[in-house]
């Protein structure tokens, strides 16, 4: 029971950090990325078939669920996620060479840790701090000249890259501070099941905020697969450039005040 726990919450985060920027807004697009191989094009979609009803039968209904908790709660849990995940951003800061920014996130996580109460509430945007945009092993393997391979499917986890892919290993190997003080050295401040329910958390707060663009991307997609695929590639590429455009998409600023009826 463990290790299914385990396997949805990672697949939940990583569906975050494929499709979602740091306001929540989902960007979708029908074009087909050229550039990047889909070698195992056969495989991926039967992986991809599998993955969608995991999402159908499990994900989406937790996150409806999710939805009629009060906005507060919401929000707050938002906040905190965002400030946990300065724990791999500052040091992918660092590495890419960003050193004013790295310091701006350590200073962001400090004031938001404390006077923000882990995280909960934001302050750091109140004094300036609120320029911060999520950083990861994989976007920084992109900035030292690393290929990112043919395109890849991973069971419950979802869309990936073969860089990607290979990235997401340092969170297990170290690269994560987060990661270490819990399931790793499971200190008595942390445990385990703090890292696990933060990552699980993450995909569902996500999820919830985007139901209905996730719908009308499947709905409104010839082919549910292609497009997906596109979405993703197009968002890493943006993301590794830093880059605020918007590609093809449909683009709502509104996605943080979703509310249920």
């Amino acid at each position: 029971m463990k290790k299914f726990v385990f396997i949805l919450i990672t697949y939940l985060a990583l569906i975050t950090n494929c499709f979602a920027d740091t306001d929540g807004n989902i960007e979708m697009s029908k074009k087909t990325n050229g550039e990047t191989k889909d070698c195992f094009e056969g495989l991926n979609r039967g992986v991809f078939a599998f993955n969608q009803a995991l999402d159908q039968i499990i994900i989406e209904p937790v996150a409806k669920g999710y939805r009629l908790l009060p906005s507060a709660f919401r929000k707050g849990t938002s906040n905190a996620l965002n400030n946990i995940s300065l724990v791999v951003t500052i040091p992918n800061n660092v590495l890419q060479g960003d050193i004013g920014l790295a310091g701006k996130n350590s200073a962001r996580f400090v004031v938001n840790s404390t006077i923000g109460i882990l995280g909960i509430f934001d302050p750091a945007s109140k004094i300036g701090l609120n320029d911060y945009e999520k950083e990861d092993w994989g976007q920084t393997l992109a900035t030292w000249g690393v290929g990112e391979g043919c395109y890849l499917v991973l069971p419950v986890l979802g869309p990936s890259t073969l860089r990607d892919a290979s990235a997401s290993l340092i969170n297990y190997s170290g690269g994560n501070a987060w990661y270490n003080i819990t399931v790793d050295e499971d200190t008595r401040y942390f445990s385990d099941f703090d890292y696990y329910a933060s990552r699980g958390l993450t995909g569902v707060d996500f999820r919830a905020k985007n139901i209905e663009s996730f719908n009308n991307l499947e709905q409104n997609s010839i082919d549910f697969y292609a497009s997906v695929k596109s979405l993703y590639l197009q968002d890493r590429k943006k993301r590794i450039l830093n880059s605020d455009e918007i590609i093809d998409t449909m683009d709502d600023s509104d996605w943080e005040e979703i509310e249920t009826n």
